[in-house]
């Protein structure tokens, strides 16, 4: 399988999650996400008031400078652990 692939089915994979992960955890893989399928983050920051926003955004932004290729593999990686601990 692809890179591609394998980060596709990843994705697909944890919304199947039958318990819910820490909410660092979701962070985690959510700036994982964006920067596997984005890149890095250019955008401006969420505003103090918007708590949900800016955790977000640090976490995509945490991760600016590396690789699509390379955020699509720990991506992978972190996934994989998450289905085992909570599937």
């Amino acid at each position: 399988m692809s890179l591609d692939e394998r980060f596709n089915k990843a994705a697909e994979d944890v919304k199947g999650l039958t318990k819910r992960p820490t909410d660092q955890q979701l962070l985690d893989l959510y700036g994982l996400f964006k920067q596997a399928t984005v890149g890095d983050n250019e955008t401006s920051k969420p505003g103090l008031l918007d708590l949900k926003g800016r955790a977000k955004w640090e976490a995509w932004n945490g991760r600016k400078g590396t690789s699509q290729e390379d955020a699509k593999e720990q991506y992978v990686s972190f996934a994989s652990s998450l289905l085992q601990e909570y599937a």
